[in-house]
């Protein structure tokens, strides 16, 4: 089943693959017009990307440590593969911006992401991620994080002017860590020449992929509307045979005869007698050839050109070389 506006085939719903988890998800949406496959998939993938969301940290504060090229004392790491650890710490943040979090060490031992001390309002989604490892008996280590809401990337640069002691860190804030899209041909009735799209999304946990694709429509269709000003009501092929089989071919019959791809001699010969659709020349075939040889400048030639242009597009019966029929019950259905 697919939606009709504007004389524009678009896709029902979107598919989602059972291999779909909090962090993946396989989406395919079809059947779209011809070059709206690459359209669509380009523009939600660099809104995925780019434009979502996320927490992360921004700046660190270590005790006795003021640089980030600074030793720790008793931490097996230094300040610049601890900060290469912290920056894929995940978060959920719920009703506020920003928060303040803590972790304090004594002892030697293997510090991880469940050891950070964090308020109600804040979640850890990565628990397990490994931070470093203290080697002293006697080291007493304390850090402070920074975390906040933000989008796409930002360079320590942009934090501004921070207290001594305080290290601004580079801060990727989307959620989602790739994302692949692939087109390929839809059928729809007899035309083959309709894009699939399918998505494949890949997130940090903190947002599941569909909620993910979801979001990044909602994005695109609120920069679109400014320019759009009304949304178009879409309306659906009713599932009854019969009224699906009329409302088919009323669809079909009004295509402009422009999306035959014919050559300009033929083109404005059936242009001059007034024919401006293809309903229009599958009345005048049903006639018979002599009625279409009637028309000016139109020869055998004009009328072979004319029938395998409606064969490739699938608006005739292939398989019948005689008397190829109309195909009035188009069902659309993925290839």
């Amino acid at each position: 089943m697919a939606l009709v506006t504007n004389n524009l085939v678009l896709p029902h719903k979107i598919e989602t693959e059972e291999t779909t988890t909090q962090k993946y998800g396989r989406f395919i949406i079809s059947p779209l017009e011809s070059g709206f496959g690459t359209t669509l998939g380009t523009a939600l993938r660099r809104v995925l990307l780019s434009s979502l969301p996320g927490a992360a940290v921004t700046s660190i504060r270590v005790s006795d440590v003021h640089h980030e090229f600074s030793a720790i004392p008793g931490v097996r790491e230094d300040m610049t593969q601890l900060i290469l650890q912290i920056k894929q710490l995940r978060f959920n943040l719920f009703e506020v911006e920003s928060a303040r979090l803590r972790l304090e060490h004594r002892g030697e031992g293997t510090v991880t992401a469940a050891d950070i001390i964090c308020p109600p309002e804040v979640e850890i989604v990565n628990t397990d991620l490994y931070l470093f490892t203290v080697d002293a008996a006697n080291a007493h280590v304390e850090m402070e994080f920074e975390v906040r809401l933000g989008r796409g990337y930002t360079q320590p640069e942009e934090r501004g002017r921070l207290p001594i002691g305080e290290i601004p860190i580079d801060a990727i804030f989307s959620p989602i860590r790739r994302v692949n899209f692939e087109v390929e041909p839809a059928r729809v009735g007899q035309r083959t020449n309709y894009d699939r799209l399918t998505i494949e999304i890949w997130s940090d946990g903190t947002i599941r992929p569909k909620e993910a694709l979801a979001e990044a429509a909602s994005i695109l269709m609120n920069h679109l509307k400014i320019m759009g000003g009304v949304e178009p009501e879409p309306w659906e092929l009713p599932e009854e045979v019969g009224e699906e089989t009329d409302n088919a071919r009323t669809f079909l019959y009004e295509r402009p005869i422009e999306e035959l791809d014919l050559s300009v001699r033929v083109f404005n010969s059936l242009k001059r007698t007034g024919i401006t659709t293809v309903g229009d020349v599958i009345d005048m075939l049903e006639r018979g050839p002599d009625a279409m040889l009637a028309i000016r400048n139109f020869g055998e030639k004009s009328l072979d050109e004319l029938v395998d242009k409606l064969r490739e597009k699938g608006y005739y019966d292939t398989d019948n070389d005689d008397d190829a029929d109309f195909v009035e019950g188009q069902e659309f259905v993925e290839e």
